[in-house]
């Protein structure tokens, strides 16, 4: 069963050119204890999508169902209790954590504001234990986020996440700001984490070889919509529309013996302001006709659970 469901969902921005799209009818559903990859260019819309179902933006139209309920035009006194059951983690855990709290501070903070724990050892004990739980060792329970590396202070946002005990946790690249071995350790403890505790995520991301190993299905985004949708392993055994392909050829091969082709996008980018009709990866894509410059494709399923907005996904490109 769906934990959440997004129907729908845009959040325009008024800009002094127009009407910026950064999320223009997105529908996905994420079931309970499972990840879902959301992946894309800088710029594509996915941090704003997360925002958006968070509510830290709030949506221009659409619908954020979760467990059941639509909580989109909730108030926030009335949202409250769902802010508990969904959380965030930051991409840079730096500008994330405000400076003049300590390590114990910063954890505590979610726990009085969002918690119903209001006695101070009990408040103490809660956030010893989140510091063993995501590997903070608590010494350092006093000193400050400018004290610790990249690695430490992106713990802390996970404790910070975890502090009202969520089901599901937006992961705004969370391992982006990282280094690759520190990546892999903050990688290895969401996963532990997520079978300890059934949590869902949407995990948000421009690095496809990342979401590969964490996400039981992806979500391509471009220029704010849904390109392509699919269960992980299909998509990379399948790939179907031009933006993902490039994409996929992206990623480097630790091999000397095979020398991997790369597919490079030119063009100039499309403008979400105000968007023409028409395929906005258009023109960028080797395969564009006159039909994509004049048409908008639907996101339409050519195989089990596989989606695509492309005109000729599945023929030309395929």
């Amino acid at each position: 069963m769906a934990l959440i469901e997004i129907e729908n969902l845009k959040k325009y921005f008024n800009v002094a050119k127009g009407t910026l799209h950064a999320v223009d009818d997105i529908s996905i559903s994420i079931d309970a204890g499972k990840t879902l990859g959301v992946v894309g260019e800088s710029g594509c819309g996915k941090s704003t999508l997360g925002k958006t179902i968070m509510r830290l933006e709030e949506p221009t139209s659409g619908k954020i169902i979760y467990d059941g309920v639509d909580v989109t035009a909730l108030p926030m006194k009335e949202f409250k209790p769902y802010r508990r059951q969904i959380q965030m983690i930051f991409q840079d855990p730096f500008a994330s954590l405000d400076p003049r709290m300590s390590v114990s501070q910063l954890i505590a903070e979610p726990i009085r504001s969002l918690t119903d724990i209001r006695n101070s050892s009990e408040i103490e004990k809660r956030v010893y234990d989140l510091m063993d739980l995501v590997g903070l060792a608590r010494r350092l329970a006093n000193v400050y986020p400018h004290e610790l590396d990249g690695g430490r202070r992106q713990r802390i946002g996970i404790a910070r996440a975890l502090s009202s005990e969520p089901r599901m946790i937006v992961c705004d690249e969370p391992v982006s700001a990282l280094d690759f071995s520190i990546q892999a350790q903050i990688l290895n403890l969401l996963q532990d984490l997520q079978k300890e505790r059934n949590l869902t995520y949407i995990f948000i991301t421009h690095d496809l070889s990342v979401v590969k190993h964490i996400s039981d299905q992806i979500v391509v985004m471009y220029l704010g919509q849904i390109v392509e949708k699919s269960g992980t392993r299909d998509l990379f055994a399948n790939t179907l529309h031009p933006y993902t392909q490039a994409l996929l050829s992206a990623i480097p091969i630790p091999s000397l013996q095979h020398e991997k082709k790369r597919i490079v996008l030119r063009g100039e980018l499309s403008s979400p302001i105000n968007p023409k009709p028409g395929c906005r990866f258009a023109p960028r894509c080797i395969y564009a006709t006159d039909k994509c410059r004049a048409e908008s494709p639907e996101l339409r399923e050519y195989s089990d659970g596989h989606y695509v907005a492309c005109h000729y996904a599945g023929d030309a490109i395929k």
